[in-house]
């Protein structure tokens, strides 16, 4: 049996019926029951447990942005002057009120946080280097990686 950071438990039927639904959220219950040995009502019980601990965050449907029109994957590190815990938590409330940028992470090293931001065209991405960067006092520096290929894109966790 997991504990996660929460102090929620997690045995195998949890980590069974979670890895199920990483690989298709739509599997219904009745489906993931037969595959883990549980009821579906059980799981179900199991799914909005999850839910309610915020195991379980969310439930998107994952879009190839190249189906869906042209897309720019840009990879952006960011280095702030400053490093005191009210600027780094208005970095992050920025950087997560930003449509465009995809995930964020706070990082150790030379950098401050890590951006993975998905843009339309360099042209969107100048206007948004202005709003996030260029007009803020606190970024020192960033250094912007184009992405050429998307190899691998996943959100799914090892269980």
């Amino acid at each position: 049996m997991r504990q996660n950071s929460r102090g929620d438990h997690l045995d195998q039927f949890d980590l069974a019926i979670l890895t199920i639904l990483q690989k298709d959220n739509s599997t219904p219950q009745r489906v993931i029951g037969e595959a883990v040995n549980l009821s579906a009502p059980a799981v179900q019980r199991r799914i909005k447990r999850m839910e309610l601990s915020g195991i379980i965050q969310g439930n998107v449907a994952i879009v190839d942005p190249i189906q869906v029109g042209p897309t720019i994957t840009i990879l952006v590190e960011v280095e702030l002057i400053a490093e005191t815990a009210d600027l780094i938590d208005a970095a992050k409330r920025e950087f997560v009120g930003m449509p465009e940028v995809q995930q964020c992470y706070y990082v150790t090293g030379e950098a401050d946080f890590v951006l993975i931001i998905i843009v339309p065209t360099m042209a969107d991405y100048e206007a948004l280097t202005k709003r996030l960067f260029f007009q803020n006092p606190n970024v020192r520096k960033f250094r912007t990686f184009v992405a050429m290929d998307r190899v691998k894109v996943s959100l799914s966790i090892p269980l």
